[in-house]
């Protein structure tokens, strides 16, 4: 995968960070695993409360990373399948220390996700997060408490970098490897008044 053409000089690791649709189907290490989910644990969040969790099946937990990979939507099953490491993701919906609304909780979550993404690239993994979850079914499964709630599902492994053999591989290829494109940051950055770009990009 070619690196991001950034407009602008970025950490290595963000130029190399993408979401591959093809993994090789390889397991990840069990300490490149412990140094992602550090990584997640170091972020920045509101009065510190981490209102982050993960449940984690490994490729080699075999029934558990099937029964994980069901409370995936099917169009994410077939390439999840080939992951090194399934993770859902949720969320405590109110702060720790005074039990009131979290309404960051969710951007937290982002936030440590994003460095668990880092990484994982820095050491040779790439990471595909996803929305396509059946939240139910991972509030049943994994038997959620009571203000607790499940967010999304992060698929880790090593990016398969092999011709395609299949039609199906071929596919997943094509969405992958597409011109990856982002928004101007004029488009994003504004200063006095909403949608007016700021003069000094």
């Amino acid at each position: 995968m070619a690196v991001n053409e950034t407009d602008l000089e970025v950490l290595p690791v963000i130029a190399d960070r993408w979401s591959p649709y093809r993994f090789d189907g390889r397991e990840v290490e069990d300490d490149k695993l412990r140094r992602c989910l550090e990584a997640a644990r170091w972020a920045a969040s509101s009065f510190n409360d981490q209102p982050w969790s993960w449940i984690v099946a490994r490729r080699q937990d075999g029934e558990a990373f099937e029964a994980m990979l069901q409370c995936l939507l099917e169009a994410n099953r077939d390439w999840a399948s080939r992951a090194g490491v399934l993770i859902c993701t949720v969320i405590r919906t109110n702060f720790s220390y005074n039990q009131k609304p979290n309404r960051v909780a969710l951007h937290d979550l982002g936030a440590a996700a994003a460095q668990m993404s880092l990484q994982a690239t820095s050491m040779g993994l790439q990471v595909h997060q996803m929305a396509g979850v059946n939240l139910s079914q991972v509030r049943g499964q994994y038997q959620l408490p009571e203000g607790y709630e499940p967010a999304t599902a992060i698929a880790i492994g090593y990016a398969d970098e092999r011709e395609p053999n299949t039609d199906a591989e071929q596919v997943l290829e094509d969405r992958q490897s597409g011109v990856r494109e982002r928004t101007p940051l004029k488009n994003q950055v504004f200063m006095d008044v909403f949608g007016q770009s700021a003069p000094w990009l």
